[in-house]
């Protein structure tokens, strides 16, 4: 990331676009509908096959603040890969991305811009989400009425409550010291990501939906929960190497680990061995959690 960033750029959206010709003109209205000047949109497609991408090559004919990118012969190399294309072509002060799918809320840009530019000493802010239909009925907000943040660490390694893609508008210079998404993750790149984030900055909340969370059955996050899982394994091991988190946090997330990818395993049925002993260790692990879950004291989920 060594391009110097041009002051006239304030903020670059990157969205990492596959096979979502239903969904990208919505995603890309609600960038340009945000009311804020100076702003760019780099579009990276991952190798799409239903016409994505010739869909936004269109539409840079008539919106000239639009960049699309691709990968050599239109390879598909995963999300990570996508957005370390835009996150090395961007000019922007600050960096938002959003999935092709989703949508800004209204004004979230020109909020959390408004925010970063009196808060010198916040890298990243980020706001709620709410979750939609493919059709666009609210189903839920992803965080409760009463969500704060501390800027801990210890509490985002339990649980990737913050949506990088879509809910968070971070200063270049941010992305410039944390480094580039890991390519060798094909699913939790951003529970990775925000962790680096959070452990190298101050983190502000503010308290309204930021962006529009598309739940379909194409969706990524219904898809490779197994690679999800396992991923973490690696993330949790990395981010032990990097900060000082508590050895009681780490053990607890050890525990949630084994205990989706065994209800992953026996859902799909690929290796019911493997399943029983994970769950067996994430009760070993955090013995008051696995009493909760089986006296239905806390929801499976």
């Amino acid at each position: 990331m060594n391009e110097t960033i041009e002051n006239t750029i304030k903020i670059s959206v990157i969205i990492p676009l596959y096979n979502r010709i239903d969904y990208i003109k919505e995603t890309i209205d609600s960038v340009f509908s945000q009311g804020v000047d100076n702003i760019e949109l780099l579009v990276v497609d991952d190798g799409s096959t239903d016409g994505s991408y010739e869909f936004v090559e269109e539409l840079m004919t008539s919106e000239p603040m639009i960049s699309l990118f691709t990968h050599p012969n239109r390879a598909n190399k995963g999300q990570s890969a996508a957005l370390n294309i835009g996150l090395k072509k961007s000019k922007g002060e600050y960096i938002a991305i959003l999935d092709s799918d989703d949508m800004f809320a209204e004004n979230k840009l020109k909020n959390q811009l408004t925010y970063l530019e009196q808060h010198k000493d916040v890298g990243i802010v980020y706001g709620n989400g709410a979750a939609i239909t493919a059709n666009g009925k609210f189903l839920y907000n992803t965080l409760p009425s009463n969500h704060t943040e501390n800027g801990d660490p210890n509490n985002l390694i339990l649980d990737c409550y913050i949506a990088i893609p879509g809910g968070s508008l971070v200063r270049h210079s941010l992305f410039e010291q944390v480094g580039f998404f890991n390519e060798t993750y094909r699913a939790a790149q951003d529970h990775d990501m925000a962790l680096r984030l959070f452990e190298n900055s101050n983190v502000a909340y503010l308290p309204e939906v930021a962006f529009l969370y598309r739940k379909h059955e194409q969706a990524i996050s219904q898809q490779g929960l197994e690679k999800r899982w396992r991923a973490g394994f690696e993330i949790l091991r990395q981010a032990k190497k990097r900060y000082p988190y508590k050895n009681s946090v780490l053990r607890k997330r050890l525990a949630v680990l084994n205990y989706r990818l065994s209800a992953v395993l026996f859902e799909n049925r690929t290796n019911r061995f493997e399943a029983i002993i994970r769950i067996l260790w994430s009760g070993i692990l955090d013995p008051v959690r696995a009493l909760k879950v089986i006296s239905g004291n806390e929801k499976n989920n």
